[in-house]
């Protein structure tokens, strides 16, 4: 499987509750819900739905899975919600019990083994493990070279600090832009890969 990062990011790399206010509120963060303006369904939304169509799980640590399993159960009936409720889904958790795992067709791997766990599903055959929002397991699968391709939807705005994907250990990390759309509002959806 290939694993790929898909988030809404600023043009400062922060990708902090785009979502919505309460989302999360780590560090003072107050500006949760700030990709709203920006989101068009044809290109935002068509980018999303692309990254989607090649997905046959998805990866997740435990707040956003937590924010996940608590939106999409509830929107039975939509399409796209019901492919969310129906595909395999893994929460890197080390405090959620498997009795919590309460949406369904998810597995929980546990924190303190998520690499190695991560790395045998990557070795299986199939199409994309996806990883959405999730910056500190995001920043981990980079910084250990698990990511096979960046999805990064970047909007014209400047959050000012918050949480980022990227590994800040001083590693060179180089990758190939293997496409780019611009919205109209500005947002450039950008697919980049690993080079070597």
């Amino acid at each position: 499987m290939r694993i790929v990062i898909i988030e809404f990011m600023s043009l400062d790399g922060v990708v902090q509750a785009p979502g919505g206010p309460q989302e999360d509120t780590d560090g003072g963060f107050a500006h949760g819900g700030w990709s709203a303006p920006f989101f068009d369904p044809e290109v935002v939304g068509g980018a999303f739905d692309d990254a989607m169509s090649g997905a046959e799980g998805l990866l997740f640590g435990r707040r956003t899975w937590q924010t996940m399993a608590a939106a999409w159960p509830g929107r039975a009936g939509d399409p796209f919600a019901d492919r969310m409720n129906a595909i395999p889904k893994y929460v890197v958790s080390r405090t959620l019990d498997d009795d919590e795992l309460t949406w369904n067709n998810t597995t929980r791997i546990p924190g303190d083994e998520a690499v190695a766990h991560i790395r045998k599903l990557r070795e299986t055959d199939g199409g994309d493990l996806v990883v959405m929002g999730s910056p500190t397991l995001a920043r981990t699968l980079l910084s250990e070279g698990l990511a096979d391709e960046l999805r990064l939807t970047v909007m014209p705005v400047i959050l000012g600090g918050g949480k980022s994907i990227f590994p800040d250990d001083g590693g060179l990390r180089t990758l190939e832009l293997v496409s780019t759309v611009t919205s109209a509002a500005g947002v450039n959806v950008c697919v980049y890969r690993p080079i070597g």
